[in-house]
């Protein structure tokens, strides 16, 4: 397995620097640059010819490309055109806000959506499983920023009784910096309820029409009659004998649904403005800051990649007899 990791690892260079590559030239492609912010009747073309000269961007379009993936290598990602900070200081502060994030909706997608599946699997055709596989279609088809813009009107209606109404936008209160350790931690936590909930229940769904058909193909195997046949009770036969190898399908969704959640983030966190990587990138594009975007998209691609190497090898902890050397 450590081959394996290793080779996987040693694959990711050349995508990475493909995504590098591709983001480079789709953003010089775009029209417009960093000192088209500047443009005014008062500002002569000699004082923005100068600004690009000191953003170098008035180097030849090889240069700049070569001098940016030396600089990503060697973890030097620049100096931010929009926010005059090093890029290193605006990732430092983003990028933990969008892991907690995803993490947290992560972990909603798969408990709520194995759950959800696992329950439908067993009282097939029942009325709680044409009931509960409506509603995962209902919330599939949801788009995530429709469904947080739902989300903030609902929460923030007066109609709302105070001691359900959740907070609609940011990380913590204005006050937070005055809280007990307690009450930060549950601030924290009423903060991260919408959107992760925004971000992951739609996947979620998903995640329980993929658990339901995966369990119900292993239910008709003939161990799990052996078992049922041995005098166990259902619910042991499907925790302990059957919902094991269900999952091993279910695994390899994590390597898909990360991406989903990397790049659902960013509208996410522009509808409840929260501070995290996806905002960061949404203001870097408008404001033409290329170092921002290129260092965004490069992290995204290797959480990404990460995640696919993840999954396959999570595969092996799952069930023994796959192996990945």
């Amino acid at each position: 397995m450590i081959r394996y990791a290793v080779r996987r690892l040693l694959e990711a260079v050349p995508i990475l620097i493909g995504i590098v590559t591709l983001i480079f030239l789709l953003l010089h492609l775009a029209p417009g640059d960093p000192a088209t912010a500047y443009f005014n009747p008062n500002v002569s073309p000699e004082i923005i010819d100068r600004m690009r000269e000191n953003l170098g961007l008035d180097r030849p379009l090889h240069e700049q490309y070569l001098r940016w993936l030396r600089s990503f290598f060697t973890g030097d990602f620049g100096y931010s055109f929009s926010q005059h900070r090093p890029v290193a200081d605006v990732i430092r502060d983003a990028l933990p806000n969008t892991l907690l994030l995803s993490a947290v909706s992560l972990v909603l997608i798969f408990v709520v959506g194995c759950s959800v599946g696992a329950v439908q699997a067993v009282r097939q055709y029942s009325a709680l499983d044409n009931v509960t596989t409506f509603v995962s279609l209902f919330v599939y088809s949801m788009p995530g920023f429709w469904l947080g813009l739902m989300l903030i009107l609902a929460f923030s209606s007066p109609a709302m009784p105070e001691f359900l109404r959740l907070p609609i936008s940011g990380v913590t209160s204005v006050d937070y910096e005055f809280m007990g350790p307690i009450e930060r931690m549950v601030d924290r936590v009423r903060h991260l309820v919408l959107p992760s909930f925004a971000l992951g229940i739609a996947s979620a769904a998903g995640v329980a029409r993929y658990m339901r058909g995966s369990l119900l193909e292993v239910i008709g195997q003939d161990y799990i009659r052996t078992a049922r046949a041995k005098g166990l009770s259902e619910w042991r036969v499907i925790l302990k004998h059957a919902l094991r190898n269900a999952l091993i399908p279910i695994v390899s969704l994590l390597g898909l649904y990360l991406p989903l959640l990397f790049g659902g983030s960013v509208v996410i966190e522009v509808v409840f403005s929260w501070p995290g990587m996806g905002r960061a990138l949404y203001n870097a594009i408008l404001a033409r800051d290329y170092p921002v975007v290129m260092a965004a998209s490069f992290l995204f691609g290797v959480l990404v990649l990460g995640a696919n190497l993840l999954a396959d090898l999570s595969y092996a902890v799952i069930d023994p007899r796959i192996r990945t050397d």
